[in-house]
């Protein structure tokens, strides 16, 4: 070996070192929260107690989205849900009955975005499903309305009608019982293009390729755990074997041990380098800062994948209403709003001027009167009026300005959701500071501890927060922002440092 290549070999043997051993720790979390996130089905019925969770993660003033919105139910009841479930009070909010019999086990299994009350019944739009309740026999019971296991991402009734609104497809019923699935036109001057989140995100998920993707990005999660424990075994051999020498002991079986161990180190690092590096990379540009120069990006559809398919809404559709002033149903989707006319026959057609909506989605729309409506995410709570136009922030009451180039994915005021009761109240809910007074008058009630109790984090939301580390914000506050890019660019470095030094010593690259 030359002297000038020796001399880069040490030099990417310490990149490779070091920086391996600092990230060893956080590349185990990252493999195995990854692994569970993929697989939520799966787990969806394991919960872990808040109070095992740090700081921050406890439920306080109806925060972090445990209720979304309200529903009123009788002259003097009130339903409240969100991810705490389906929960009945008072229009005083006094007392608060557990309405969650009959859901499955699980926090998970009573994620609710929608309720609504239809011919007698309540329907809820869950994460996992459509179920129904008549209020007199306090179960709910699970309905087969969508084509598989599809998540409802809204309910919306016009007339004797009830549409059902998942990710991908609009749903029609009459009856509960007989649902006709709508095939929504493509929106005007359609292409055939995808948001690059959404594919860089089912890239680093796998699910570009469907199932059989998912479970190779599982394998890649667990050829990481192989490639750090043995890089640390690599690491601590000498230590281990130089200490046994001093000592006059045999030392040939760890010797033999370290051969071996750095041979599939090298065997298995090669093999799944280049799956890694791609892997790692989709991973970052996840998460701020990477994620905003990126958020309204599209690209084309790759072809032969899971967004390759001839429905222009697929993983789109977030919320419905039906706009009875103007005659049609505005939908929001991660591409913005669009109108459709009351039988889906045109081209859905996306308004002159909308709210800005965080890219984690539109959690309020309400109308307000007869021609404006109230729309909260977590850039902020505005009033808009579909017809002029006119768009304005609600809490100064000034016209909204629509941010121009890179911007903040969230907004001072988070909002998560809206209750409102018979008292003409409203509350707003901040995703942080929880449920505040739309009019800066009486304060919501307190959480009652009966719902703290009963109110546990799934271990995917658990595994969730592992994963972007936002569980680390307690410790580091607002720089958890840099967990991910600093780890998984650290995490490249030992990659492709480790590749570049099989290359030029293993294969004698001169």
């Amino acid at each position: 070996m030359s002297p000038t290549k020796a001399a880069w070999v040490r030099k990417l043997r310490k990149y490779h070192k070091w920086p391996g051993i600092l990230v060893a720790f956080f590349v185990l979390l990252f493999a195995l929260s990854g692994i569970i996130l993929n697989h939520r089905n799966l787990i969806s019925t394991v919960d872990i107690p808040r109070k095992w969770m740090p700081p921050g993660y406890q439920y306080n003033n109806w925060n972090m989205s445990g209720v979304r919105s309200s529903l009123q139910v009788g002259n003097d009841s009130i339903l409240l849900y969100g991810n705490i479930g389906a929960w009945i009070t008072t229009s005083e909010s006094t007392v608060f009955h557990d309405f969650n019999n009959g859901f499955p086990d699980g926090i998970d299994k009573r994620k609710i975005y929608s309720v609504v009350q239809f011919k007698g019944h309540l329907v809820a739009g869950t994460h996992f499903g459509v179920y129904t309740n008549t209020l007199r026999e306090n179960k709910w019971e699970y309905l087969k309305l969508t084509e598989g296991e599809e998540r409802i991402s809204d309910l919306c009734i016009k007339g004797d009608s009830l549409l059902i609104l998942t990710r991908d497809h609009l749903y029609f019923t009459t009856d509960l019982v007989h649902p006709l699935q709508i095939n929504l036109p493509q929106p005007v001057g359609y292409e055939r293009k995808v948001g690059l989140f959404l594919t860089l995100w089912q890239l680093h998920s796998g699910e570009l390729l469907g199932f059989a993707g998912m479970l190779f990005v599982d394998l890649l999660g667990l050829v990481l755990i192989f490639l750090s424990l043995t890089g640390l075994f690599h690491f601590l051999f000498p230590k281990w074997i130089s200490r046994l020498k001093r000592n006059g002991k045999q030392y040939s079986v760890q010797l033999d041990a370290k051969k071996l161990n750095l041979k599939w180190h090298n065997m298995i690092g090669y093999i799944f380098v280049a799956f890694l590096v791609i892997n790692t990379t989709a991973g970052v540009f996840l998460r701020p800062p990477l994620l905003i120069p990126i958020a309204s990006s599209r690209v084309g559809i790759i072809p032969y994948t899971h967004l390759d398919t001839a429905n222009p809404w697929q993983d789109k559709l977030r919320r419905i209403a039906w706009n009875e002033n103007l005659q049609i149903y505005m939908i929001y989707t991660s591409d913005g709003f669009f109108f459709a006319d009351k039988k889906f026959e045109h081209e859905l057609i996306p308004p002159s001027n909308q709210p800005m909506v965080s890219i984690m989605g539109c959690n309020v729309l309400e109308p307000m009167g007869t021609a404006d409506w109230l729309v909260g995410s977590f850039s902020g709570l505005y009033i808009w009026n579909p017809s002029s136009g006119m768009l304005k922030d609600y809490f100064s009451g000034l016209p909204a300005q629509t941010p121009h180039g890179l911007s903040r994915p969230v907004g001072q005021n988070m909002v998560a959701g809206l209750i409102t009761d018979s008292h003409d109240k409203a509350f707003w809910i901040d995703y942080n500071m929880g449920a505040r007074a739309i009019d800066g008058g009486t304060p919501f009630p307190t959480m009652p501890e009966e719902i703290l109790a009963k109110s546990p984090i799934s271990l995917w939301n658990a595994a969730l927060e592992v994963h972007t580390g936002r569980i680390f914000e307690h410790l580091i506050g607002p720089f958890y922002f840099l967990y991910v890019p600093l780890i998984g660019l650290t995490i490249l470095i030992v990659l492709i440092s480790g590749l570049l030094i099989w290359w030029m010593v293993f294969l004698r690259f001169p």
